[in-house]
């Protein structure tokens, strides 16, 4: 680049003045030589038609195969995103952007940049974010790969529905619309590909409007390989899906081991039980059983102790209902009270099953009733103090407020 072009390129501190325009039309960019020109030319041909006051905007990630050049000559801004990373580049572009509205998408030829009125609609009615579903409108013969389409989009797709309640039937399509302050008031923080999931996320979490638009996909027009990894950034986007629901990552798998290791440990206090004609399970079991109660008790105070932090430093919304209410609003002094309660439960079982034992000399226990008074007595000891710690590692969350 020479040093006449490199001056039309903006830095981001050069690009915080902001003209007000309607709509940014904004493409990440790192090396689309082969088609950063077309996608600019399609952009533009849009504004010009719908007659939109905007700009096409390039968040250019470090090209060093004369992408700037072809963007600025195709008549688009570019401004240079020094941060490597998908969601850095677009997020510079977002603070860069001096439209009301922001669209983003892909700068591969992928994505239908002439066709934006359903989205544009959308966002005038009130809309914070409307994504593209390309499952409405039409995914071209070898435009996804076969695990994006069949595998990783439905299952992360699924999630997102289930975790956040996102309205959304495309979680991943790269083709969005959204108010650029919204946006800028989440505060989105991921620097790499799953900065999509994040903005999505948030956008539930802080219950924005949200839709979609059927939008097509079609093949890219790169010969090179794209920059996302399948099992590396799809990876990436569960990580952050799971990370920001800690009732589903925690305390409804909790709850569930609980629930199922109390319920045996019960049907086995009294006696064996017989599963089949040729299958018995006896106090062996009781005791993985009892297993399953602690390890339970554990991934519930996990989830308690990661929802709590994640409000103390509101990345996550306060609880409103249900059962993380209930073990969030719990004080100190109350885990204190029942965690004392069941460690003392768990000592005096102890004691009456060691003094039994006692009786029959400390030899080799014989006796089962022995045992099914110890295991269960060593549980509530051990979550006992499982509870006490949790609540005073809760409190410390809380000392610098």
């Amino acid at each position: 680049m020479d040093l006449k072009l490199d001056s039309r390129v903006e830095t981001l501190a050069q690009a915080t003045v902001e003209t007000p325009l309607e709509l940014t039309i904004l493409m990440p960019c790192l090396n689309e030589a082969e088609t950063i020109e077309v996608c600019v030319r399609k952009a533009r041909g849009y504004l010009e038609r719908a007659g939109l006051r905007g700009e096409v905007l390039i968040a250019d990630n470090g090209s060093t195969d004369g992408s700037q050049a072809l963007a600025l000559e195709a008549g688009a801004r570019v401004v240079s995103v020094p941060e490597k990373g998908y969601g850095a580049a677009l997020m510079g572009g977002i603070r860069a952007a001096r439209g009301l509205y922001v669209v983003m998408g892909d700068a591969d030829d992928s994505y239908d940049f002439e066709t934006l009125d359903p989205f544009i609609a959308r966002l005038r009615d009130g809309d914070d974010l409307v994504m593209g579903n390309r499952f409405k409108g039409g995914i071209a013969p070898g435009a996804m790969p076969f695990l994006h389409r069949y595998l990783g989009n439905p299952v992360l797709s699924f999630l997102g529905k289930l975790f956040f309640k996102v309205p959304l039937g495309d979680f991943h399509c790269g083709l969005r619309a959204f108010n650029r302050q919204s946006m800028l008031d989440l505060g989105l923080t991921t620097t790499g590909m799953e900065f999509a999931s994040e903005m999505v996320v948030k956008s539930a979490l802080k219950k924005l409007r949200m839709s979609e638009a059927p939008t097509t996909l079609k093949p890219d027009g790169r010969s090179r390989a794209p920059h996302l990894k399948t099992w590396r950034d799809g990876w990436r986007h569960l990580r952050f899906l799971l990370l920001h629901s800690p009732k589903w990552l925690f305390i409804y798998p909790g709850a569930a081991i609980v629930a199922a290791g109390a319920l045996l440990s019960a049907a086995l206090a009294t006696g064996p039980v017989q599963v089949t004609r040729h299958v018995q399970i006896d106090v062996h079991s009781m005791l993985a059983s009892c297993f399953a109660v602690i390890l339970g008790v554990q991934l519930i105070m996990f989830g308690a102790l990661a929802r709590r932090y994640g409000e103390i430093e509101g990345f996550l919304p306060p609880t409103s209902k249900g059962f993380s209410k209930i073990v969030l609003g719990l004080t100190l002094e109350t885990i204190l009270r029942v965690a004392g309660v069941v460690f003392l439960a768990g000592l005096v079982g102890m004691v009456w099953a060691g003094a039994g034992w006692a009786r029959s000399g400390f030899g080799p226990i014989t006796d089962d009733t022995t045992m099914r008074i110890m295991i269960p007595s060593l549980t509530a000891v051990t979550v006992g103090v499982q509870l006490a710690a949790s609540g005073f590692l809760a409190s410390v969350f809380t000392l610098r407020r």
